[in-house]
């Protein structure tokens, strides 16, 4: 991550974006690299799933430095190196656990820097259930998983002009799941995190 805000920062010198007015509205898509995990109140789990993430962004501004930015994207999360055990006779197996959302964020989006094309994104978001399954024996877990996913979504990233009112996105972006994944654990609750790094367009309107 240090790298990725490394490499942002370095894009983003001498950038000369006009900075957006108020009243005005952004519109555009994004896809981007995730790598997805599970926590509990004590640990993260380290085996993350690769997915990928493909997402349409609006962003409306109520100034030069503050906006109000919706999301809704295909989201893949889970995890790898799960295990999956048979409660008849006690037998555990590795597997990876492929769990993906449709994810809706709604954010306060704050634009810094001279140029005000640098931005930091925070708010909650809420995801619906599309899918669950694990790899080793190809079985749907969608009745065991709780058909909403409720968290915090943080991201940072920088807006570069390509053309009239054309600009390209990088933007690193990180969830963090608040409620039960499964709907039966074992005294314990188990939360979505999930990291990505985006690329993408945006259009002023």
């Amino acid at each position: 991550m240090r790298k990725l805000l490394t490499l942002l920062l370095l894009i983003g010198l001498g950038t000369t974006t006009r900075a957006q007015e108020k009243n005005s509205f952004e519109l555009g898509l994004h896809v981007g690299f995730n790598a997805a995990t599970v926590s509990t109140s004590t640990q993260t789990n380290s085996d993350f799933r690769n997915g990928f993430n493909v997402t349409a962004v609006g962003d409306y501004f109520f100034s030069d430095r503050w906006s109000i930015k919706a999301k809704i994207g295909y989201d893949q999360k889970g995890w790898d190196n799960g295990y999956l055990t048979n409660l008849d006779n006690g037998q555990s197996f590795i597997t990876n656990y492929e769990i993906n959302y449709l994810t809706i964020p709604v954010m306060a989006n704050w634009h810094f820097g001279k140029k005000r094309n640098w931005y930091l994104n925070f708010g909650p978001y809420f995801g619906i259930l599309l899918d669950a399954k694990e790899s080793k024996f190809n079985t749907d877990l969608t009745d065991f998983v709780h058909n909403r996913d409720i968290g915090i979504d943080l991201g940072i990233g920088v807006k570069l002009p390509v053309a009239n009112k054309v600009k390209v996105l990088l933007e690193a972006d990180g969830q963090s799941g608040i409620t039960d994944l499964f709907k039966q654990n074992q005294g314990y609750r188990i939360r979505t995190v999930r990291s990505s790094f985006n690329a993408g367009l945006l259009f002023s309107l």
